[in-house]
């Protein structure tokens, strides 16, 4: 069975990276855990790093490895999951900086990589992640004499402009770190978009990278075709699909395509997705199954060899909606069996 196409346009990731770095006066980062939001950590932060960017952030030391094998020494990679037991020597021999967000994790670095770089994140409110008020009073004086990086912080609700707990958050994140002398980090790209006073010495924006809400100025930077496998031609009240869910109430043409929940096309979009075949939209009809979605193209005048699920008429926030979800997890789904295509970016 042929694979469907997953293009990645390196050059819109960095035009991306650009424009939210342009909205600042300070440094930023690049967030590529999860193999960039599913789009390939090393070929993107490469890319990222050709344009310019010198600190990147992920998920796990793990994931750490992977984008220091891709970039060499001397990018800053910040571990957000910070100094987990069984990380050291990954941690120590690559040069990653862990972002400690316990006074267990603090111990646990200062003792077993004396002097090595490290972050501190600091609970503001989303209680996640993060040292409290509490322990941080605890600790500031011993951590700050060893110089972290960095003191980070994540806002909960940056995707909503006016939620009061986008203030509130910042108000706590500067009574905690205010006058102690080191580099702070409160925004992704929600809180990018809210205004340099949440800007501070670093911004580390996601989303807006890979052409997702809340950056509504992004240029999409995937599209994804699906090979059609067969058509076929339904009277009216023929069915088809799984558990016969959906039945034909004109004459039809149907064309089954390579694609399914084992893809990230999820079984939520039975009945739900369009696809295109250029500036027309093809439903989607009855379920999804693992491997194929069965799409209506009796208004196309041919029949297509591919279908578009992502593109420039339905982009990943889109779709997103169309599942009931968001546009990271459409993203992150995206599947290992897709031909991954990388449009320039080195």
């Amino acid at each position: 069975m042929s694979a469907g196409t997953l293009t990645i346009d390196l050059d819109a990731v960095t035009a991306n990276w650009r424009a939210l770095d342009a909205m600042t006066q300070c440094e930023t980062g690049a967030v590529v855990k999860a193999d960039a939001y599913g789009l390939g950590a090393e070929r993107v932060a490469r890319a990222l790093a050709h344009a310019g960017c010198r600190r990147f952030h992920v998920a796990t030391a793990a994931e750490g490895a992977d984008i220091r094998s891709a970039l060499g020494p001397g990018p800053e990679i910040s571990v957000f999951a910070g100094h987990m037991a069984g990380d050291t020597e990954t941690i120590g021999d690559l040069a990653l900086t862990p972002l400690l967000n316990s006074i267990d994790q603090v111990t646990r670095h200062f003792e077993a990589l004396p002097g090595a770089p490290f972050g501190v994140q600091l609970d503001t409110g989303m209680n996640r992640l993060g040292l409290e008020w509490e322990d941080w009073a605890q600790i500031a004086e011993i951590v700050l004499d060893q110089r972290p990086t960095v003191l980070m912080s994540h806002l909960a609700c940056a995707d909503t402009p006016d939620h009061p707990m986008n203030a509130y958050q910042r108000d706590v994140f500067d009574r905690m770190t205010d006058g102690l002398g080191v580099a702070r980090s409160l925004a992704a790209t929600g809180g990018m978009l809210l205004g340099r006073e949440y800007h501070y010495e670093l911004c580390r924006p996601g989303i807006g990278l890979y052409g997702g809400f809340p950056f509504t100025r992004a240029r999409p930077a995937v599209t994804l075709d699906l090979p059609v496998i067969q058509c076929r031609d339904l009277g009216p009240g023929e069915v088809a699909g799984y558990a016969n869910a959906w039945q034909a109430e004109r004459p039809t043409r149907l064309a089954i395509c390579a694609g399914g929940y084992a893809d990230g096309l999820h079984r939520v979009l039975s009945d739900r997705a369009t696809l295109w075949h250029g500036a027309v939209p093809c439903p989607l009809v009855g379920r999804v199954s693992m491997d194929m979605v069965i799409v209506d193209i009796t208004d196309l005048a041919d029949d297509p060899e591919t279908l578009t699920v992502l593109g420039p008429q339905q982009g990943v926030d889109a779709l997103a909606e169309q599942a009931g979800t968001i546009g990271y997890e459409v993203l992150t789904s995206l599947g290992g069996r897709y031909t991954r295509r990388y449009a320039s970016g080195g």
